[in-house]
């Protein structure tokens, strides 16, 4: 019976792992085990029975710390369920409809047969790290386009998803 789930992430500035953590705070309320941590700071998936992994996208691509956890943990990851997402625009697209992976992501989706992916509005507030960051905080681009609502009903359909899975849960 699925019961407990790693809710990964790889960010640079904390917005992602905001977004893991209310991710698996909704879990946990669902009767689930459920911890968000750092991508780079696990060692072994094998104590979970689902996993989630989110990612900040930079420049059209994952999070460094998402693409190695999915990389070293490739063989654990493809023997269960698996979902994945993404936090990045700086504008309210995400809010209005879906946006697809980005390559490095759909490969890793088709590869371990992920269940779904999904896109969530980023977060880029002052006191950013990084130059890039600091540029576009500059331009006026910066902002919180997180939708927490869109975020724990994803989390919700997980949980629901996993109790589907496992006959007898409550």
């Amino acid at each position: 019976m699925p019961d407990s789930v790693l809710v990964a992430y790889g960010t640079t500035n904390g917005s992602t792992a905001q977004i893991a953590e209310a991710i698996a705070e909704v879990l946990s309320k669902e009767g689930l085990t459920a911890e968000a941590l750092p991508a780079q700071a696990v060692e072994s998936v094998a104590s979970y029975d689902a996993v989630v992994v989110g990612g900040g996208l930079y420049a059209g691509r994952w999070h460094k710390d998402a693409r190695r956890f999915v990389r070293r943990h490739r063989h654990e990851l493809a023997e269960r369920p698996l979902w994945l997402f993404s936090s990045g625009p700086l504008d309210p697209s995400a809010s209005e409809r879906d946006i697809p992976p980005v390559p490095g992501v759909k490969k890793a989706m088709d590869r371990l047969d992920a269940k779904e992916h999904v896109t969530f509005g980023g977060c880029l507030e002052e006191g950013a790290k990084g130059w890039v960051a600091r540029m576009i905080l500059r331009n006026g681009k910066g902002g919180d386009f997180r939708d927490f609502t869109a975020i724990e009903e994803w989390a919700a359909r997980i949980s629901a998803e996993l109790g589907a899975a496992a006959p007898g849960r409550s």
